[in-house]
């Protein structure tokens, strides 16, 4: 077989085999996988004090490599523990934004006329609110937890997506494969769902890129602040709160998880960019 006889590779498989995607999403993967093989390799439990081994500074010596905190916990437990928690609120957040923004952004693109002017009107004015002040408001009335911060972030992250995505299911409503499905004698609705919101997954995953980091760093802001989740063991903000504390006697407290959290935001930043990098190449500039 010629190399001109050889199918053409798949859009999605050349929206990843490129290095600059792959390499930004392999160092998440690697954090993510260290998070939940730490408990299970570490000898040291997240949440568990060592007394007398209080604000231990780093080393090999003492067997706490990152050192210990104010009341003796590993901070390399504590910090992967972080991870884990960050990452969860954050791809839960994210997948919920692209989720409520497909569904809202392509119904808006694909049905046009009324239907896309008033969703996208209610769009903007959800996104005047202040998300900040309304998340207070919503803890301050709950209890913290991670479901409720995954809904309050990836509520407010659709308003986004479903922006971004409304442009993508315009121009693809106008496609040729969504005029063969019309004259396929496909209806609306399975035209909607079988064949444009398929197509908008590449955006979206580029969206993804976007929404995920900026729901780990409401969810850390939120938690500097008191308000993250109760759960016994804390988000990377959870730990940049504590580490403030200790600033003065122990810096290795707020340096470890400030690094951690910069590794996760660069990663998804850098993702986010070759993503929609190589969108533009596959889909000619399009997108």
């Amino acid at each position: 077989m010629t190399p001109a006889d050889r199918p053409a590779p798949s859009p999605w498989r050349q929206l990843f085999a490129h290095a600059a995607v792959a390499t930004p999403i392999g160092l998440l993967a690697l954090l993510a996988l260290a998070s939940l093989l730490t408990p299970w390799v570490w000898p040291h439990a997240p949440g568990q004090p060592y007394w007398g081994q209080d604000l231990l500074p780093p080393g090999l010596s003492h067997g706490h490599w990152f050192g210990t905190d104010a009341i003796g916990r590993d901070m390399l437990a504590r910090t992967m523990a972080g991870i884990g928690v960050s990452l969860a609120i954050g791809v839960g957040a994210g997948v919920l934004a692209l989720v409520l923004g497909g569904l809202i952004g392509g119904a808006a693109g694909y049905l046009g006329g009324w239907v896309d002017e008033l969703l996208m009107r209610l769009n903007d004015l959800l996104l005047s609110l202040p998300l900040m002040l309304i998340a207070i408001l919503l803890i301050a009335l709950f209890e913290p937890s991670l479901l409720l911060l995954i809904l309050i972030v990836g509520g407010f992250g659709s308003l986004d997506a479903a922006r971004i995505l409304r442009v993508e299911a315009r121009r693809l409503r106008h496609a040729e494969f969504m005029l063969a499905s019309r004259l396929q004698g496909a209806s609306g609705f399975q035209q909607w769902y079988r064949h444009l919101l398929p197509n908008l997954l590449p955006v979206a995953l580029t969206a993804l890129g976007s929404a995920v980091p900026q729901a780990i760093l409401v969810e850390s802001f939120l938690a500097f602040l008191g308000l993250g989740p109760s759960e016994r063991v804390g988000s990377l903000g959870t730990l940049l709160a504590e580490g403030v504390q200790d600033l003065q006697w122990a810096p290795w407290t707020l340096w470890v998880p400030a690094l951690a959290l910069a590794l996760v935001l660069l990663g998804f930043g850098l993702a986010g960019d070759a993503l929609r990098t190589r969108l533009r190449r596959v889909t000619g500039g399009s997108a």
